[in-house]
């Protein structure tokens, strides 16, 4: 393999093959999930004008969320395209990848919680 160095060019496509994932991703329907859930991260901070530290934890908790369920995809796809038909070990793997995006998905619910609930409590 021939290796041609830095070049702006190649730069560009490896962002354009990126921006192809996301739009991969964003046809999953448990990442329009995530997705509305993190639109309303957005707002709801936005609205409450979070702390630079709030700010800090609601964007980096989503974009763990979404990290997790880009990695998840990619494994079921791979899994699926290496072993069409049923297979215990391929569903073990797939299990444990849906248990990453779960596992994040709470952490990001708590955190979620932590930083809103008061703030919804002072409404009352």
């Amino acid at each position: 393999m021939k290796n041609e160095g830095f070049t702006f060019r190649k730069r560009l496509e490896s962002f354009r093959y990126a921006f192809n994932g996301i739009k991969t991703l964003l046809a999953e329907p448990n990442a329009r999930i995530h997705s509305i859930a993190a639109v309303i991260a957005v707002a709801a901070g936005f609205l409450f004008d979070l702390s630079s530290a709030e700010w800090i934890a609601v964007v980096t908790v989503t974009g763990a969320v979404f990290t997790a369920e880009a990695l998840n995809t990619a494994i079921e796809r791979l899994a699926d395209a290496v072993s069409p038909g049923y297979h215990e070990t391929i569903k073990q793997v797939k299990d444990l990848s849906a248990a990453a995006v779960l596992f994040i998905s709470i952490a990001a619910a708590i955190t979620g919680a932590i930083i809103f609930l008061p703030k919804l409590l002072m409404f009352r």
